[in-house]
């Protein structure tokens, strides 16, 4: 009867839930509002600038909330305990030419933040992708390594993010491009644009990053990585978990691991997620934190179609039907455990044609 009644994105909420529950996380429930200056200052880590702005009756500019984990951070408090959240809220961004309201799961893993936290969160996204059913991947890089290449030569911060864009377009032309503009020699050249162009498996990948590496901070990057990794192959869940240092975050946020995940039929990604310490900081605040989001507006195309009727019967009646005759019909039906529509049969009103459908 459930699966009768609830939407494919419904049922992935409840499946979700009792997932992070399973594993200790409690849920964070929250105001849908937010003052603007919190999005203001930070829109650099928002998917987008576009923001829904109000004036509440105390004066103070308020925003609809186009981001969660910015709302969690801020009132987390900083008092050393590991604070393990999941939410299921909505968020208002911009779709096509108007605003929408978008359902986001997701997680937060907040405090002092080891190796075997980050492997639980990348092992929780890549069940949630299981859950929500399908052939599934979830893609993973690491923004330390990233950083440690483009420390190796002399950049500008505009320069740096030049860059780490065409990184995430895969465009090795570009890259070579801007080597020549910006005078970068041969070798950062080379590692740049394998970087870009690498991926696949873990085990077909690893080798080459690890020939590739530029220092101290890429060797701890994939050490991080190669630790998650054999963690994901205890719970069974290393398949279908790709390497792909194409994918990279604004560096004044993301430090650390960083990720994404696809299902089979949607053309996006449906989750997004990573270690996200320098955010923290921006709020004073000590803690380490990592998590991701499912954006299941994106799983209405896998909504499957209903078959046969949205209900069980069709019950017509006319003016002359009493309604006591009525509920006793209705009582008998729905006891039975079937569905019922109760509709009035009016002469030329609803046509057969639309009644079948109905």
């Amino acid at each position: 009867m459930e699966n009768n009644v609830l939407r494919y994105d419904e049922q992935a909420i409840m499946r979700l839930r009792a997932l992070y529950r399973q594993y200790g996380y409690t849920q964070y429930r929250m105001s849908r509002f937010e003052e603007y200056s919190l999005y203001s200052e930070n829109k650099a880590f928002l998917a987008s600038g576009d923001i829904v702005t109000f004036t509440s009756l105390g004066g103070k500019l308020m925003a609809l909330r186009p981001d969660v984990t910015l709302s969690i951070v801020k009132n987390a408090k900083d008092d050393g305990t590991l604070k393990k959240l999941y939410y299921n809220e909505n968020v208002y961004r911009p779709g096509g030419y108007e605003y929408k309201e978008q359902m986001q799961v997701g997680l937060e893993c907040i405090g002092d933040i080891d190796i075997y936290s980050m492997s639980e969160v990348v092992l929780l996204a890549y069940r949630s992708l299981e859950t929500l059913g399908g052939h599934t991947c979830i893609d993973i890089s690491h923004m330390g390594y990233i950083n440690c290449l483009l420390e190796s030569v002399k950049l500008a911060p505009a320069q740096k993010k030049e860059i780490l864009r065409r990184v995430s377009e895969k465009n090795v032309p570009g890259l070579n491009a801007l080597s020549d503009e910006y005078g970068l020699d041969d070798d950062f050249r080379a590692s740049i644009t394998r970087i870009a162009a690498l991926y696949g498996p873990y085990s077909e990948t690893i080798d080459e990053l690890r020939s590739l590496s530029a220092g101290e901070e890429s060797d701890a990057a994939l050490r991080e990585i190669e630790t998650i990794h054999s963690v994901l192959k205890q719970f069974e869940a290393h398949r279908g978990v790709n390497l792909d240092f194409s994918i990279v975050n604004d560096l004044s946020y993301y430090s650390g691991l960083i990720f994404q995940g696809y299902i089979e039929g949607v053309p996006t990604k449906v989750l997004s997620g990573g270690r996200y310490d320098k955010l923290l900081r921006k709020f004073g605040k000590r803690a380490g934190a990592v998590g991701f989001a499912v954006f299941l507006d994106l799983l209405e195309r896998l909504d499957p179609p209903r078959n046969g009727a949205e209900v069980d019967v069709m019950l017509l009646y006319g003016g002359e039907t009493s309604p006591e005759e009525l509920a006793a019909a209705v009582n008998s039906l729905t006891e039975s455990g079937q569905s019922v529509r109760v509709q009035r049969e009016r002469p030329g009103g609803v046509k057969y044609k639309k009644l079948i459908e109905m």
